[in-house]
């Protein structure tokens, strides 16, 4: 296997590499999991495997999850189907800058997705390591949030265009969850800075050491989380790759954010991904 760093802040891809083989065997998934860690995502190309491969190669680093909106393999339980068509025009919730599942208690550990059919040009996605994002925040700036904690939610995202009552019942079982500002990953020990699409507010903004008046609090947590926010619009923490089919990434959901560009009307844009069950962060 050889390993070719794309940029200087995230990404790799992986050359001679066929996942269908690293299924059994340990000493090369090892190495895989740790350039995972290094590079925070890998890129492959050529993959021809079966749902049933990509699966079982997921499954190396953790049991799989289902998404409770997006549609999943009926044969393939934790492999979700992302398919984009013509007749969805309107669809544009890809974009956005996110991390998946962070509206779970436990979000993903990461992800590992395939590319199907792809448009001639356009649909590429994007990463952003978000560890490089926290460490260059100001001074000031990191320490205003070292405490901060704020709520993600499904039903301010997934559920917003859906009828109330399937809204509610949405947010009934997936409530609010709550996460640190600012995580450590549970094996590099790096600090993260954990806010995107999801995040709908801080949790615990409104003290008298942040707050004069009651009026200060609004604008001053929500102009501070929008720049939090976009700190992973910053082309230098990030990295751009182009799908072409059987092509695919594996990425740590812990460490990055990551941004589908929805640039390809009217193609159809084909993706598979299988969500590694994650753990809750601190």
């Amino acid at each position: 296997m050889r390993v070719e760093q794309l940029t200087y802040s995230i990404g790799a891809e992986l050359i001679g590499v066929n996942l269908a083989h690293v299924i059994y065997d340990d000493g090369l998934f090892a190495q895989i999991r740790s350039a995972l860690l290094k590079h925070r995502v890998l890129f492959l190309r050529d993959q021809d495997i079966t749902r049933a491969e990509h699966v079982a190669f997921a499954r190396r680093f953790g049991e799989l999850e289902d998404h409770p909106v997006a549609g999943s393999d009926p044969e393939n339980p934790g492999l979700v189907r992302i398919y984009k068509t013509p007749d969805q025009p309107n669809d544009r919730y890809e974009n956005a800058w996110h991390a998946d599942a962070t509206w779970r208690e436990a979000p993903q550990f990461g992800a590992v997705l395939r590319c199907v059919e792809c448009p001639p040009v356009g649909g590429d996605t994007m990463w952003a390591n978000m560890v490089l994002a926290y460490e260059n925040l100001p001074a000031y700036v990191k320490a205003q949030v070292a405490d901060l904690r704020a709520r993600h939610s499904i039903e301010a995202s997934f559920g917003a265009a859906m009828p109330i009552e399937k809204r509610l019942a949405l947010k009934a079982q997936f409530p609010d969850a709550e996460h640190p500002v600012v995580r450590t990953h549970p094996e590099t020990e790096e600090k993260v800075l954990f806010v995107s699409a999801f995040t709908s507010h801080f949790t615990n903004f409104h003290t008298p050491e942040r707050v004069r008046f009651g009026q200060d609090a609004n604008p001053g947590a929500g102009d501070l989380l929008r720049y939090l926010i976009s700190q992973a619009y910053i082309p230098e923490y990030q990295v751009r790759w182009r799908w072409q089919k059987n092509s695919i990434a594996i990425w740590d959901n812990r460490s990055t954010q990551h941004y589908a560009v929805m640039d390809y009307p009217p193609c159809h844009r084909k993706m598979e991904r299988a969500g590694i069950v994650g753990d809750k962060p601190y």
